[in-house]
C-alpha cells in the first residue's frame, strides 16, 4: 500500500481524468505522539482541547501538559455510561466552548468527537486537528461529518482535519469493541466497492479504478491482521489506523464517501437511527458495518441465482412512515429527488454482465467466518435487532441516502 506521506500530496495524473487532491496536511501514527503535539501544532497559540471523559483521562491530560499555556480552553463532554450522540446540543456546547481567539481546535478522541470537530471548526472557520484515540472508524480523513440531527444520520459537508495522530500504545491498549468496529469498517470495503461498481455499470457513475484499487489494497493489508487487532498487537493496530486514514484520503479524493460507504453503511445507519429513534440498544458502527456485509452477501448471492423482475411492493411511503416516524418526511422528499422510485434506467438488461460484478464480492459463508475471526458473533447482531427489523432494513435503509447500491437492485428486480 502507497506510503500515507504520498497520498497527502494527492495524484495529478490519474487514468479516470481527475485530479485527486486531499487537505490533511500530515499524519503522525507512532510511539508517543503526545509529546510531538508542541511541534506538530507549531503556530498555533490558543487551542480548544475537545475531548469525553474516558478519551480526556486517556490522551487528553497528557496533551494539556505536553502543550502547556498553548491551551486556550477545553471541552469535555461528561455522558456517565451513556453514549456521546452528535445531536443538535453536543454541537451548541462545543460551539459555546470555542474562545474568541481560538486558532486551532484540537480533537481528542473518535468516532463521534471527530464528528464533533469537524463540523464545529468548519461551521467557525477554523482549522482542527484530532488525536486518535481509538482505530475504531474510517472518518478521520473524510470531508463529511456525521451528525444525528432533528432524529437522523445526517452527513453534513465540512473538511479533513489539518493533522491526524495517534499514539500506537493508546490505540493498542483501547477497548476492544472499538478495535473490532475499525477491522469491521475496512472489512465492509467488500461490499461498498461491490456497490460502486455495480452502480458504474447500471447508471453511469463516475468510477475511479486507482481509488478503488487503493481502498482494495487497504482492505487486502487489514484482513489477515484479526488475531492481532483482538490482541491488541501495536504493529497490527497501527497497521488498521493507517488503513482507516488511507479511506479517508480515499473519500477525499472523488470528493464523497463512495470509496467507503454503501449499502452495508446504509445499513449501519438504519440500526443507529431506528435504535435511537424507539430508544433501542444498537451495536457500534464498524460492527454493524461488518454484520450488515454478511447481509448484503446474502442479497447478492441469491440475486446470482436468480434473474430479475419487476418486484410488487406495498406503498414505499407509507412504508418509510412506519418505520422512520417523525423524520419520515425528510427521507421521503430525499427519495423524491433522487428518483430511484420511478426510474427504470437501473433495470440490468446486460444480467451476465452485473452477475459478474455481484459475484466478485466475498460470498455470505466468507464473511461470516470474517465475524467471527474478529471474535463477534452474527447471533449477536440477529438476536440484538430481530428478524423484522432486519428485514425492514434490507428494504428501507437504502432510503436513508440518494447512493444506488445493491439494496435498491434487490429492492425493485428481486424482493
Amino acid at each position: 500500500m502507497t506510503e500515507i506521506s504520498e497520498l497527502l500530496k494527492g495524484k495529478t495524473d490519474c487514468g479516470c481524468g481527475r485530479v485527486h487532491t486531499c487537505p490533511v496536511k500530515q499524519v503522525y501514527i507512532g510511539r508517543n505522539a503526545a509529546q510531538k503535539l508542541p511541534e506538530l501544532t507549531a503556530g498555533y497559540r490558543n487551542i480548544l482541547l475537545v475531548a469525553d471523559e474516558n478519551t480526556w483521562r486517556v490522551a487528553g491530560i497528557p496533551a494539556t501538559e505536553m502543550l502547556g499555556e498553548r491551551v486556550a480552553a477545553r471541552c469535555v463532554f461528561e455522558t456517565g455510561n451513556a453514549l456521546l450522540i452528535p445531536d443538535e446540543t453536543a454541537v451548541r456546547r462545543l460551539r459555546d466552548a470555542v474562545p474568541g481567539d481560538c486558532d486551532l481546535i484540537l480533537g481528542i478522541g473518535s468516532g463521534v468527537i471527530n464528528d464533533l470537530c469537524k463540523y464545529v471548526s468548519h461551521s467557525c472557520g477554523l482549522p482542527y486537528d484530532i488525536f486518535a484515540t481509538a482505530p475504531s472508524m474510517d472518518g478521520f480523513a473524510s470531508v463529511g461529518a456525521a451528525l444525528i440531527l432533528n432524529g437522523m444520520k445526517i452527513t453534513r459537508d465540512a473538511r479533513p482535519p489539518r493533522g491526524i495522530y495517534a499514539d500506537t500504545a493508546v490505540l493498542a491498549a483501547s477497548p476492544l469493541r472499538m478495535r473490532q468496529a475499525g477491522w469491521g469498517d475496512i472489512i465492509g470495503k467488500y461490499s461498498c466497492l461491490n456497490d460502486w461498481r455495480l452502480s458504474a455499470a447500471l447508471l453511469g457513475e463516475y468510477f475511479c479504478p486507482e481509488v478503488c484499487a487503493l481502498m482494495q489494497s487497504a482492505v487486502d493489508r487489514v484482513r489477515p491482521l484479526a488475531a492481532g487487532v483482538r490482541k491488541g498487537d501495536e504493529s497490527a493496530v497501527e497497521a488498521l489506523m493507517e488503513a482507516l486514514v488511507v479511506a479517508g484520503i480515499a473519500m477525499s479524493y472523488v470528493g464523497n464517501s463512495r470509496p467507503a460507504s454503501g449499502s452495508e453503511h446504509h445499513l449501519s445507519h438504519y440500526f443507529e437511527i431506528t435504535g435511537i429513534l424507539r430508544e433501542k440498544a444498537y451495536l457500534p458502527h464498524g460492527i454493524d458495518v461488518l454484520c450488515s456485509a454478511v447481509i448484503t452477501a446474502r442479497l447478492r448471492e441469491r440475486m446470482c441465482a436468480s434473474h430479475p423482475r419487476r418486484s410488487e411492493l406495498p406503498d414505499w411511503r407509507k412504508e418509510i412512515r412506519r418505520i422512520y416516524g417523525a423524520s419520515a418526511e425528510g427521507i421521503i422528499a430525499l427519495q423524491d429527488k433522487t428518483g430511484h422510485y420511478d426510474s427504470g434506467a437501473d433495470f440490468p438488461a446486460d444480467w451476465e454482465g452485473i452477475r459478474r460484478i455481484l459475484a466478485s464480492a466475498p460470498g455470505e459463508a466468507e464473511m461470516r467466518e470474517l465475524v467471527e475471526e474478529i471474535g463477534l458473533s452474527m447471533t449477536e447482531f440477529e438476536e440484538l435487532y430481530g428478524a423484522d427489523v432486519i428485514a425492514d432494513g434490507i428494504l428501507y435503509a437504502k432510503d436513508l441516502k440518494d447512493r444506488y447500491t445493491c439494496l435498491w437492485l434487490w429492492y425493485k428486480y428481486f424482493a
